[in-house]
């Protein structure tokens, strides 16, 4: 198994494609990176900007280039001994007409070769739901979309099409009787009813009129489709009255706007339909496929099916045993019906190559034990990193700043339930239906639950969903493990305290997910019981992510560096203990999981961040400046009715926003303003308070943006601007060292450390679609370049140099560069050494984070400050003597002569290793030593 050293997260679409990889590839290699982690490159729906809305796993994604220009690419990356870790989403595929399983599924319903790949209500076990697929995506409702001529029927050689603008369905081959038969007289009199073209056409009507009857077998229909759709085109193309009739037939189904009765034509036609096509809206209600969270666009596919997940996989395996991939990460595992069953074949297929999983853990949560993988694509890691540099003694002013300023007293608890109950009653109410039938089914065999009402068991699926504190259970048919059943248990207990109305039917859930069967149970009631209890496993996740990651991290605004994937804002810093504590687990158990600070969803940059903490160390100045900022801007407000946009709590978090995201750079500014309305938008909406993307509220939107656009004018007379840069450039200083100690960290913690694309240089970009935008890479390896130079020649002076123009970013391009350079030099040390947490003493011990790590005869140690405004003054630097008495105790076992890979400084200890003495000419310290 080939274990990345460092990986470098690369965003394809058609603005960035394999040639534009190919001629980075030697800028990876020279930065120290030994992967490129690949999005999806799968063929996707046409102008996709990230690759997750696959339409054809078997084909690599056109917009990206030729097979050719993969090859080229992967040639150059092995030519630099790089791997290729690709991204793969086995979940879900786009909703789209470019989607050819899908399409064969909605023109020949259950007798398509296809309809299994989907998770559609045709395929659920113990119901016989033959009902349409619903088809919401509409952009008003069903009538006045058709009724206004936006739906419309094609005729092409594909045969028969009903459009709505992109979006293109094929009808179903019987109803093409319905469209042949209209006028079908006037035809006849025009050709006479003995003309072969006639007498062929009557032999096609007399097929589709027979074909539920004749036809046996999914291949058998395949036939008489393809033969029906050959011959008809075949009369189009060679008969021009045949050719006028169907264009006549067209446009008298298309209808005439402002005519209600012409549509009726085509109303029936799509009555007919396996498909319905509804407004979007109606998805929430009425939905009857699984999505991917509650996008439409993308619908669940059925991987546990055996023939499905190698289909889906072909490729996949093609490529990894070619050595093309080297790697692989799983897009959003907890969407799948059995994510174990899963994983277990994916590396039966693929052998021995390293595999992550996209899983989002809450603290103190791990992954099961027993998966097959090296470990998560580190959105852990990123939390509790950030963590450390939150002041975590400040907790209790900032309840009270958050409070005062805003007027906002429920605790985040509260609001994710709330938000969760949100998102169940507004996104997935159509899921919670299905989900309530099913189990009032099994509840009606049984005496106990034979009263429970429909409306009863509904209502508890919603509190048990709502109060699920992690993401996903695994329970399987291989049973439950000790930690899930106490996961359930606490659950259940939680939901009856808060819904004690509801005991029955909590007892009755509890007793289903804990698989305690009754004696009497068939096994076909058994699997019924199973099928229940993973299917509402795989909405857990999506509410987790609907209500939490997309809703609450929208209202609770107390500090925004804590609101992140994965991330608990009411959790407020980390203990260094903590840490050391889950560097140590993974150590032992995940030693090659991913270690991320920044990814494609993020919800702000790793940098963004960085300065936000500051914020947790200066509470008072903070308070103060957010007070004044308040009054300056209160004429910048609307005033609505009795209310005033945008609300003090949408305001707190502008102001944290600004101070995470104002650019360092002159050129920059121009354009951030209109970014920072962009990000408004998308928060107000996810936020679902006063607007939301299924109500969208002009009155506040507008206050909003025209909000941020007044107080982010660039006159000289914005008195705003004069009082905020100056806090904000003091803030953005300290932010630096955070920024600088968070990449060590990350870099030589257990692990495999992952790096988004431009991340080398500062991060400040807000949530997707922001921080997608293009990378300037001749600039970053302009930069490289010029570094390496002046490091071999004299690197003092280089180091003088980037400290004082940190502002462009080098500084981190060199110290990411340097430790990567460590990292492959002493590879042992970092992927198969132990972790050993060093003991700080002295005035600033809380203000040091320092650990070891071992292997055989060399020892690497990692320096980093945290906490710094107690420390320097803006202007000056964390060196020397304002560590006082400050000092590390080195076990007396390892090292005493020292080499900092950064600075290339010598350092002899004996036993106590003096802050003031390591860091004298940069931030952070790697030091190597040998016995």
């Amino acid at each position: 198994m080939r274990i990345p050293t460092a990986t470098y997260r690369i965003q394809f679409n058609s603005e960035f494609k394999f040639a534009d990889a190919k001629k980075i590839t030697a800028y990876l290699a020279a930065l120290g990176v030994s992967d490129l982690y690949a999005s999806p490159i799968f063929k996707a729906r046409t102008g996709s900007t990230h690759g997750y809305d696959v339409v054809d796993p078997t084909q690599l994604n056109p917009e990206l280039g030729t097979e050719a220009d993969f090859d080229a690419l992967i040639a150059e990356i092995q030519q630099h001994q790089l791997g290729w870790l690709q991204d793969i989403v086995p979940n879900h595929m786009a909703y789209d007409s470019q989607n050819v399983w899908l399409m064969d599924v909605l023109e020949n319903g259950s007798d398509s070769a296809y309809v299994e790949y989907f998770d559609i209500a045709w395929n659920a076990p113990f119901t016989d739901n033959k009902e349409p697929i619903l088809a919401p995506m509409l952009g008003n409702f069903y009538g006045e979309s058709l009724e206004n001529g936006e739906i419309q029927l094609k005729y092409e050689q594909s045969g028969l099409t009903v459009n709505y603008y992109s979006l293109s369905l094929p009808l179903k081959l019987e109803s093409y009787a319905t469209f042949l038969t209209y006028n079908l007289g006037k035809l006849a009199r025009t050709l006479g009813r003995r003309h072969p073209d006639f007498v062929k056409l009557l032999a096609i009507l007399y097929i589709l009129k027979n074909i539920s009857a004749d036809v046996v077998g999914k291949q058998r229909r395949q036939d008489q489709t393809e033969f029906v759709r050959g011959l008809l085109w075949e009369l189009y193309e060679g008969n021009p009255e045949v050719k006028a009739f169907i264009d006549d037939n067209i446009k008298v189904f298309n209808g005439e706007p402002g005519n209600t009765e012409s549509f009726n034509l085509l109303d029936k036609l799509l009555s007919e339909q396996f498909f319905r096509l509804s407004y979007w809206k109606v998805g929430a209600e009425e939905i009857n496929y699984r999505r991917f969270f509650t996008v439409n666009e993308l619908i669940s596919v059925k991987v546990e099916e055996l023939k499905v997940f190698n289909a889906t996989h072909e490729l996949i395996a093609k490529l990894v045993n070619e050595g093309k991939f080297t790697g692989l990460r799983i897009d959003h595992i907890d969407g799948l019906y059995d994510p174990t069953q899963y994983l277990e074949r994916l590396r039966e297929k693929v052998g021995d190559t390293y595999i992550t999983v996209e899983k989002i853990l809450q603290i103190g949560e791990d992954i099961p034990n027993y998966w097959q993988i090296q470990g998560t694509s580190g959105y852990d890691y990123l939390n509790y990193v950030n963590g450390l540099f939150c002041q975590k003694a400040n907790r209790d002013k900032f309840d009270e700043i958050y409070r005062n300023l805003t007027g906002f007293i429920t605790i985040f608890p509260d609001v994710v339930a709330e938000k969760k109950h949100l998102i169940i009653d507004k996104n997935l109410a159509g899921d919670i239906d299905n989900l309530s039938v099913l189990l009032k089914k099994i509840a009606g065999r049984y005496r106990y639950g034979n009263d429970f009402t429909l409306n009863g068991l509904k209502r508890a699926i919603a509190e048990v969903l709502t109060r699920f504190p992690i993401y996903c259970t695994y329970i399987n048919a291989a049973g439950i493990s000790e930690q899930d059943r106490q996961y359930i248990q606490a659950v259940i207990q939680a939901a009856k305290d808060g819904t004690p109305l509801l005991q029955n039917e909590l007892n009755f859930i509890e007793k289903l997910f804990l698989l305690e069967y009754e004696p009497t149970l068939t096994q076909a009631e058994k699997d019924q019981w199973l099928y229940f209890v993973m299917r509402m496993q795989q909405y857990t996740g999506p509410l987790m992510a609907k209500g939490v990651e997309d809703t609450a991290l929208y209202v609770y605004y107390r500090l925004l560096s804590l609101n992140e994937v994965g991330g608990e804002p009411d959790h407020f810093g980390m203990d260094l203990a903590e840490f050391h504590s889950f560097n140590q687990h993974r150590n032992q158990t995940w030693t090659h999981a991913m270690s991320a600070t920044s990814t494609h969803d993020t919800k702000r940059g790793e940098d963004v961040r960085a300065r936000i903490n500051v914020l947790s160390e200066i509470p008072d100045e903070w308070q103060q400046q957010v007070r004044s900022w308040m009054e300056l801007n209160r004429s910048y407000k609307t005033q609505h009715k009795n209310s005033i946009f945008p609300d003090r709590n949408d305001e707190y978090a502008f102001y944290q926003t600004l101070v995470g995201a104002y650019p360092f750079l002159e050129s920059e500014i121009n354009g951030f303003s209109d970014r920072v309305k962009e990000y408004m938008l998308k928060a107000i909406r996810e936020a679902k308070v006063y607007t939301a993307w299924l109500r969208q509220n002009q009155t506040y939107e507008d206050a909003c943006t025209s909000f941020v656009e007044a107080v982010l004018n660039q006159s000289e007379n914005n008195q705003f601007l004069k009082e905020f840069l100056p806090f904000q450039k003091k803030v953005s200083y300290y932010g630096i060292f955070n920024s600088l100690s968070q990449t060590l960290l990350k870099s030589v913690s257990p692990g495999v450390p992952d790096f988004y694309q431009g991340t080398e240089l500062w991060d400040l970009s807000l949530v997707d679609p922001d921080n997608r935008r293009p990378v300037d890479f001749e600039q970053r390896n302009s930069y490289l370049s010029e570094i390496k130079e002046k490091i071999s020649t004299n690197i003092s002076a280089l180091i003088s140099d980037l400290l004082a123009t940190k502002e462009d970013g080098r500084i981190k391009l060199f110290l990411t560069h340097q430790i990567l350079k460590a990292r492959t030099k002493y590879l042992d040390v970092f992927q198969k050494g132990d972790y050993q947490p060093l003991e700080i003493r002295g005035k600033y011990q809380e203000n040091i984070v320092a650990f070891a790590r071992s292997f055989e005869n060399t020892t690497a140690i990692a320096i980093a400050p945290r906490f710094l405004t107690s420390l320097i003054q803006p202007g000056e630097y964390p060196f020397g003597e304002v560590w006082q008495d400050t000092y590390i105790q080195i076990p007396a076992e390892i090292a005493s002569k020292w080499e900092d890979t950064i600075t290339h400084q010598n350092i002899q200890t004996d036993g106590k290793l003096p802050v003031a003495d390591t860091l004298k000419e940069f931030p952070v310290a790697l030091l190597i030593g040998q016995k």
